[in-house]
């Protein structure tokens, strides 16, 4: 991080180190309400690689300040974590940002893996309720009875959808710290001399969760055939599929991310994966799925 980074970061005043090896908190709701704003107004900054992680940087720079004041290199350990992929729906981010701010409040660089861990393994299931609820079931309900109001020339239907969006604003913005940052209070508390072992059971699930995205997202599928006489066999269904079902999608994910650890260039996979989905597109040897 270059000095022009932290030229405004006060590394005079030091966050008070208690006996068990945590910090004494120094974020107030002032500083989350500001990360909140911050994330609402910047959410559309996005990275094809990263995708919000480049909001995630900013939303929380303000409050990673306060909170490694003193501490450049913690700080500077934290903005790394920061710009680790992170994907969630927008309106529901408050839960995990505001979780991992108390997270880090209070356990500084000890707590990072923790944070990140958290991160992985809720922002996916996060997300699929948010989604339905927030961006389908809601909007189209109010939407439709608010629409039919407005046809009859009632005007609470304008309204009510109005208010609507004031409340989901409102909500966007409260629950950093009234439920995120609370939350991940409670879970330091509680959980202070098992940390570890919560470290690792989130761990486990965000491994599970991106396992499971492995065969719904990444979709290959062998369009060849054995002739064999007036016996045809289809490699996908016949041997792939009985040798473990979507063993394509999880040997190409297995190669990108390999490539990813040995710092292959993202853009440079990409072109790959078009490449090679191209030439199996052209040879026959690669279907889109049925």
């Amino acid at each position: 991080m270059s000095n022009e980074t932290t030229k405004n970061v006060d590394m005079t005043e030091i966050p008070e180190k208690l006996p068990d090896g945590t910090y004494e908190p120094v974020l107030t709701k002032k500083d989350l309400r500001r990360v909140a704003r911050r994330w609402n107004i910047n959410i559309s900054t996005y990275s094809y690689t990263y995708q919000e992680a480049c909001s995630v940087v900013y939303a929380t720079w303000p409050a990673l300040q306060k909170i490694y004041r003193g501490d450049e290199e913690g700080l500077k350990n934290s903005l790394e974590y920061a710009y680790r992929y992170f994907n969630v729906t927008p309106p529901v981010a408050g839960l995990l940002l505001g979780a991992g701010l108390a997270i880090e409040d209070q356990r500084h660089n000890d707590g990072l893996a923790a944070e990140q861990d958290l991160k992985v393994g809720l922002m996916g299931s996060l997300s699929g309720v948010a989604d339905t609820i927030i961006w389908v079931l809601i909007p189209t309900i109010l939407g439709s009875i608010s629409a039919y109001m407005a046809q009859n020339g009632n005007i609470f239907g304008m309204i009510a959808f109005a208010l609507y969006g004031i409340v989901f604003l409102a909500w966007r913005i409260y629950s950093f710290w009234g439920y995120g940052y609370d939350l991940g209070t409670q879970l330091i508390s509680k959980l202070a001399d098992k940390i570890s072992v919560f470290t690792e059971s989130v761990s486990v699930l965000g491994l599970m969760v991106v396992g499971a995205l492995i065969p719904s997202v990444v979709k290959i599928t062998c369009g060849l055939n054995f002739q064999m006489g007036d016996v045809s066999m289809s490699v996908q269904e016949g041997v792939l599929d009985a040798i473990l079902p979507s063993l394509l999608p999880i040997v190409a994910t297995a190669i990108c991310y390999t490539l990813l650890k040995k710092r292959v260039s993202m853009n440079l996979i990409i072109i790959g994966i078009i490449v090679v989905s191209l030439l199996g597109a052209v040879t026959g040897v690669l279907v889109v799925p049925a």
